[in-house]
């Protein structure tokens, strides 16, 4: 038999929680002595010391531990509780993680007020581009919705891509535009491709939902070479296209199904972008954007639409990430 002060020490709890622990009635002492009231335990009782602990920071408390010990659940059956607690807590840190990363944002934009210069800003033309597509839904434009939605596409788009055999041909695109409410229900009306992704999971239809377009460039010879068609499948000539536009300085894509698992869409140019590079993580964007919108408002333009993405430089080292903002503009 071991000591109260031993057995704690095995259990690596303190003597002051066994105690508590007796006097409820959730881990009696094998023997406590009549005449000092000292209390002494057996190995075995750290089997259920073990469980009580393991319960308890799965979030039980000790009167839900003392029903569940009762019930004498099973290892395999604890091993289940732990996974979905995991999960729980995982979930948990990410969004607290996510939280950060949007303070932290805020809190280089506040520094970084005023500190662009204008040599930063470039007004041009882009060019139009071939795109393998899938798009989902997004609660808002706001990077915290953003990420969760964009980030799984890509990952779904690059595996289509390679399954396909359609090697890229530039860097991923990334563009947006509000999403439509239905007049039967509250449900963007997007077209998905016909096997499950993503996108298929998105939130419910909002006054602020945004349909997230996650493109990789291209080439029409790699298209054809996996087999995929750019065949419209509508009979009247037009073009699929789930949303509208809202700008001139931003034109309607077309797009096409494949028979591969995403879309082909053809992305026209922008007639006038003011244009910056964001370096990191797209999740410290708003700095980079916020200064953007300054130069636009001084140098006599008005924004036309949501800005593109174009992803130059995405290594595994997000820090590392080169990313130029297009934002089409038009004369105040």
């Amino acid at each position: 038999m071991f000591s109260i002060g031993d057995f704690a020490q095995y259990g690596r709890v303190s003597a002051r929680m066994l105690r508590h622990y007796d006097a409820i009635g959730l881990l009696r002492p094998a023997r406590t002595d009549p005449a000092s009231g000292y209390r002494y335990y057996e190995a075995a009782q750290l089997a259920r010391l073990n469980r009580i602990i393991a319960l308890k920071d799965l979030g039980f408390s000790l009167q839900q531990v003392g029903a569940i010990l009762a019930e004498e659940v099973s290892v395999p059956e604890l091993r289940g509780m732990l996974r979905l607690r995991r999960a729980e807590l995982e979930a948990s840190l990410a969004a607290a993680g996510a939280r950060l990363a949007q303070v932290e944002a805020r809190l280089r934009t506040i520094e970084s007020e005023g500190r662009m210069s204008a040599d930063d800003v470039v007004v041009k033309r882009t060019g139009a581009v071939l795109l393998a597509e899938l798009s989902g839904i997004a609660a808002s434009y706001g990077p915290e919705d953003i990420g969760p939605v964009i980030q799984p596409l890509y990952g779904e788009l690059c595996r289509r891509l390679e399954t396909a055999g359609v090697t890229p041909a530039g860097p991923g695109l990334a563009y947006y535009e509000d999403a439509p409410e239905t007049p039967e229900a509250k449900t963007p009306a997007v077209k998905t491709p016909a096997a499950k992704t993503p996108e298929e999971h998105g939130p419910t239809w909002t006054p602020e939902a945004i349909i997230v377009h996650a493109g990789i460039v291209i080439t029409e010879e790699a298209l054809a070479q996996a087999g995929g068609t750019t065949t419209d499948s509508t009979t009247d000539g037009t073009s699929i296209h789930p949303g509208t536009t809202s700008a001139s300085a931003t034109p309607t894509p077309t797009r096409t199904p494949t028979g591969l698992g995403f879309d082909v869409v053809t992305l026209p140019g922008l007639d006038c972008a003011a244009t910056v590079v964001h370096r990191g993580p797209m999740s410290r964007i708003l700095p980079t954007v916020q200064n953007l919108a300054h130069w636009i408002d001084t140098n006599g333009y008005r924004s036309a639409g949501y800005a593109r993405e174009l992803y130059l430089e995405c290594p595994p080292d997000q820090e590392k990430w080169v990313t130029e903002i297009q934002e089409p503009v038009v004369r105040a």
